[in-house]
C-alpha cells in the first residue's frame, strides 16, 4: 500500500431495511466509484450459507455463498470482511468501501474489527463513518418488541438469544450519526423518542448532502466504545417532549438487594427504555450496570468502583473513567452511586421514584454499615455469579 492511501470504509447499521437501504444507494450514488458490500445473514441460524453481496450505484458485482462458520453469520462476516476490504482497497478501482450490516448485526463489534484491521493491516483501509439508518415511526416498536431475534426470524445463529429491544437499542446508541428517513408513519412522538435516547448524535436524512462527508472523516472507535461504558456513559439528561419523557434517578444510598430484586420486572417495564450504572449494599465494591429495552433487562459486573481501590492503582484506569469518577465524586462514597436514566412515552415520574427511592437502603439500614450489610440476602448471587 506504500504511496496509496487507505480506502475509506463507512459501515451503516440497522434494523429498518429500507432506511438502511435508502442511505446505502445515496452513498454509491454520491460519491463516484464507491463500491458496498453486504452479507445476507437471513439463512445462517437455521445452518444455510452466508451470501455476500458487492454492488455499486448501477447494480450487483459479485455474489458468492459462504458456509456459516459453525453455524454463526456473525462469525463468517468476521472472518470474510477484512480480507474482503483488504482485496477491494488492492484492486484500486474503488474510491470508498460502503458496508451495509445486515438487519441485526450490531456495529459496535464490526467497528472494533475494522479499526483493528486498519491499525494492524498495513493500512489498506481506514474506518472513517460508523451510522444507524432509522425510520422514526418504527423506534417505538421496536424498542417496544420483548421478542428474542430468533422468533422475529432475525437470529445470526443458532445460539443467538438477544432480544429485538435490546439490539435495536444498541444500534440507535453506538453511533454518533443517525440516517433519519422521511416516513410518513412518524410523528412527534417518534422524533422525540429517538431525540431523546441518543440526544448527542448528529442527525441527518438518508438522502442528506452530508452523507458523503463520512468518507472524508475519521471514526475513534475507542472513544465510542469508552461513551458506552457504564462508569463513564454519556447517559441523556432530563427531556420532555410530545408526550416522551427521560427521566435521570440519582442517589447516593446503594440499593437493598431484596427489595430491588422483588421490584425489577415493575422497573424494567415502566418505559421502554433504560439503563446506567448502580451498587448493591452486599456488593459494595462492584459496580453494576443496568441495561433494559422493551421488557428484558440485563444487570452486569462491571468491576470495582475507583473508591474501592488503593489509589496507585487509578492509573491502570482509562482517562474517561478517572475524569468520570472526579466529576461525580462524593467524599463518603467516591465514586459509588446510582445514576439511572428512563426513556418513554407515558412515564409516570411519581410512581417511578417512589418506587426507586423504596428500594434504597433506609437511614437506619445504611447507619449499620458494610458489615450488616452484607449479610442482607444475596438475591443477585445466582444472576452475577451463575454456576456454570
Amino acid at each position: 500500500m506504500t504511496g496509496r492511501r487507505p480506502m475509506p470504509v463507512v459501515l451503516v447499521a440497522g434494523l429498518h431495511a429500507e432506511a438502511r437501504a435508502t442511505t446505502v444507494a445515496h452513498l454509491l450514488r454520491a460519491v463516484p466509484g464507491s463500491v458496498a458490500v453486504h452479507h445476507d445473514l437471513s439463512s445462517a441460524a437455521d445452518g444455510g450459507p452466508v451470501r455476500r453481496l458487492t454492488y455499486d450505484a448501477v447494480g450487483e458485482l459479485d455474489s458468492a455463498g459462504l458456509p456459516a462458520t459453525g453455524g454463526c453469520g456473525c462469525c463468517t462476516l468476521r472472518e470474510d470482511l477484512p480480507p474482503l476490504l483488504a482485496a477491494l482497497a488492492a484492486g484500486g478501482t474503488h474510491s470508498a468501501a460502503v458496508v451495509e450490516l445486515w438487519d441485526a448485526v450490531e456495529p459496535r463489534g464490526i467497528a472494533d474489527l475494522i479499526d483493528a484491521y486498519a491499525r494492524e493491516g498495513g493500512g489498506a483501509v481506514r474506518l472513517t463513518g460508523v451510522l444507524t439508518a432509522v425510520d422514526p415511526g418504527l423506534v417505538l416498536p421496536c424498542l417496544s418488541n420483548g421478542d428474542d431475534l430468533s422468533d422475529a426470524g432475525l437470529a445470526v445463529a443458532s445460539d443467538d438469544h438477544r432480544v429485538v429491544a435490546d439490539t435495536f437499542a444498541r444500534q440507535l446508541e453506538y453511533p454518533p450519526v443517525l440516517a433519519v428517513a422521511d416516513s410518513a408513519e412518524a410523528d412527534a412522538e417518534g422524533r422525540a423518542l429517538l431525540h431523546q435516547l441518543h440526544p448527542t448524535a448528529r442527525r441527518i436524512g438518508v438522502g442528506s448532502a452530508a452523507l458523503p462527508g463520512l468518507t472524508r472523516g475519521g471514526f475513534d472507535a475507542g472513544a465510542a466504545a469508552a461513551a458506552l461504558h457504564p462508569a463513564c456513559a454519556r447517559l441523556p439528561q432530563e427531556a420532555s417532549a410530545s408526550g416522551v419523557t427521560t427521566l435521570v434517578w440519582r442517589r447516593r444510598r446503594p440499593f437493598h438487594p431484596e427489595r430491588l430484586y422483588l421490584a425489577l420486572e415493575d422497573i424494567a417495564c415502566a418505559v421502554v427504555r433504560s439503563r446506567g450504572r448502580f451498587w448493591l449494599a452486599d456488593r459494595p465494591d462492584v459496580l453494576l450496570s443496568w441495561d433494559a429495552a422493551g421488557g428484558a433487562l440485563g444487570v452486569e459486573s462491571h468491576g470495582p468502583w475507583l473508591a474501592s481501590l488503593p489509589e496507585g492503582a487509578w492509573d491502570m484506569a482509562p482517562p474517561e473513567r478517572r475524569v468520570a469518577a472526579a466529576l461525580d465524586w462524593h467524599p463518603q462514597h467516591g465514586d459509588r452511586g446510582q445514576h439511572l436514566v428512563f426513556t418513554g412515552p407515558g412515564l409516570d415520574r411519581d410512581h417511578l421514584v417512589g418506587l426507586l427511592d423504596s428500594c434504597l437502603l433506609t437511614p437506619s439500614e445504611f447507619a449499620a454499615g458494610p458489615a450488616f450489610w452484607k449479610r442482607l440476602p444475596a438475591v443477585f448471587d445466582t444472576w452475577l455469579d451463575p454456576v456454570n
